[in-house]
């Protein structure tokens, strides 16, 4: 069986226990991965902080020539990556290859670093005294990811922590962790010196070290809300710097002035590509008004044509589930809903692909009349289910988003400007889409959500991911001439 080892200081490090990767699309087991604990981390922080002197003191030229070089690489490296992917996670090629590409523009963004870490200059600030700023980089950082974006998410982090000058030690989901091995190889195949990136494989043992580690300056996370919320207080406490992305539940409003069939159509591609097992996924409808039994049958209509099959299949819009038990928490999810009284429009649990009997596979699902008192409202079912509430006003529906405890991302679907300014400037959620049911951002912008989507101060790549991967200084400097007579005041100093 094909065996996946972690990588340290530029190298292949061989584990000493493994767990298995298995296919989704069949179950069976692909390869062993890694699983390493606290004797890994100590070896990659220890590589990381020695290739730290030097890349921290790398001309800003050097490095954006390596962060060219890789972007290169991983453009030409697209279909390797996606099918990586594919095979571990089970998403289709086609939607693995737009996660590379949405990580390669976070790549694109930190090849103008030069740009990004200018600093200000302020002269004169009083009489022979100037004063400037300047950004500094923090370190060792390290990545904790999750399975369902393998390519992508990593590289919300290290592309940009690395064009800050710092070193950095990955930890990615065992579940599909072949991705980030490539990744580390591309990088060495750009130059980056040994050791400035790592990949450390396992589960909570290799996560417990990072987070205690007196090396590690800064960690980034992105998972459900218990562990972003156990990875934040534990890093916290150990004085590092921490953002530490949680779960979701992500709300679709549609107005009575909506393309109904345009919105059933978005919101249908938005909720079961990549079998909803996305923290931007719409898992939940709020039909205003006298939409929503239209709405529902034109959802149902949409869901009951989406192609299930293996990732791999080029005419697959959906593949299956990462794993048995995910398989198996949807099911559950579902029937709980059936017995509080949601009504199932589109039942995909009894879902069967030819030749995959195996295959960790269920299909989409539609349910109706859901209450926020539901578990199917309130819980993140991670997975190929859509709930439909209903409201009677814009601002009733405001209120449903408003009192959800997760804060990710939302949309509109409406043809009203005055009712999408509304709704942008009164929901208490990070990211918007006005007629735009995944309104993931640009690598220009952060990524980031409100309340229980997000624990920390920063979100992540774009600006406020500079900012989180270096820490400021300001310097105040007099250069007095031999003849001029230096003046020491008792006084607190102030300007003359």
């Amino acid at each position: 069986m094909r065996s996946i080892e972690h990588w340290i200081g530029g190298a292949s490090v061989t584990g000493t226990e493994y767990a298995t990767v298995h296919q989704p699309a069949t179950g069976q087991p692909q390869a062993r991965v890694a699983v390493g604990g606290p004797a890994e981390v100590d070896l990659a922080v220890a590589a990381a902080v020695r290739a730290q002197e030097s890349w921290g003191e790398m001309s800003l030229s050097r490095r954006t020539k390596v962060l060219f070089r890789m972007r290169d690489l991983v453009e030409r490296h697209e279909d390797d990556l996606a099918r990586l992917v594919t095979a571990e996670h089970g998403k289709t090629v086609e939607d693995a290859r737009g996660e590379v590409i949405r990580g390669r523009e976070v790549i694109e963004f930190a090849c103008g670093i030069p740009q990004l870490l200018k600093g200000a200059y302020s002269d004169q600030v009083s009489t022979g005294v100037d004063s400037y700023s300047l950004r500094a980089p923090l370190g060792v950082c390290a990545g904790v990811t999750p399975f369902n974006f393998p390519v992508m998410v990593p590289m919300w982090m290290h592309p940009v922590a690395i064009a800050c000058g710092n070193t950095f030690v990955l930890k990615p989901s065992e579940r599909d962790p072949s991705a980030s091995n490539l990744v580390a190889q591309l990088y060495a195949d750009a130059g980056l010196p040994d050791g400035v990136f790592n990949v450390v494989h396992g589960g909570r043992a290799a996560v417990d070290a990072l987070l205690d580690h007196r090396d590690v300056q800064a960690v980034s996370f992105v998972g459900s809300t218990p562990v972003a919320r156990y990875v934040h207080g534990r890093a916290s406490a150990n004085g590092k710097r921490v953002q530490a992305l949680g779960g979701a539940k992500n709300h679709a409003v549609v107005l009575p002035d909506a393309d109904l069939a345009d919105a059933a159509r978005q919101i249908t591609a938005a909720a079961y590509g990549s079998a909803g097992q996305r923290c931007m996924a719409i898992s939940a409808v709020v039909a205003v008004g006298s939409t929503g039994d239209e709405l529902v049958q034109l959802l149902g209509r949409e869901a009951a044509t989406v192609v299930v099959g293996p990732g791999d299949q080029e005419h697959a819009q959906m593949g299956p589930l990462v794993t048995s038990e995910a398989r198996d928490r949807v099911i559950a999810a579902v029937g709980a809903a059936q017995q509080a009284g949601a009504t199932v429009v589109v039942d995909g649990r009894e879902l069967r692909v030819a030749g995959h009997d195996g295959g960790y596979f269920v299909g989409p699902c539609l349910l109706d009349q859901v209450t926020p008192q539901m578990s199917a409202y309130q819980e993140e079912i991670f997975g190929p289910v859509l709930v439909v509430l209903r409201a009677q006003t814009l601002d009733e529906a405001i209120g449903i988003i408003n009192a959800n405890p997760y804060g990710n991302g939302t949309a509109l679907f409406t043809s009203g400007g005055a009712a999408a300014r509304r709704f942008v400037r009164g929901v208490t959620v990070g990211m918007i889409g006005v007629n735009v049911p995944l309104p993931v951002p640009m690598a220009y912008h952060s990524f980031g959500g409100w309340k229980a989507s997000l624990f920390g101060d920063t979100h992540v790549h774009g600006p406020e991911g500079v900012a989180f991967y270096t820490r400021g200084k300001v310097v105040t400097s007099r250069w007095p001439g031999r003849a001029e007579a230096s003046r020491s005041d008792f006084h607190f100093p102030t300007a003359s």
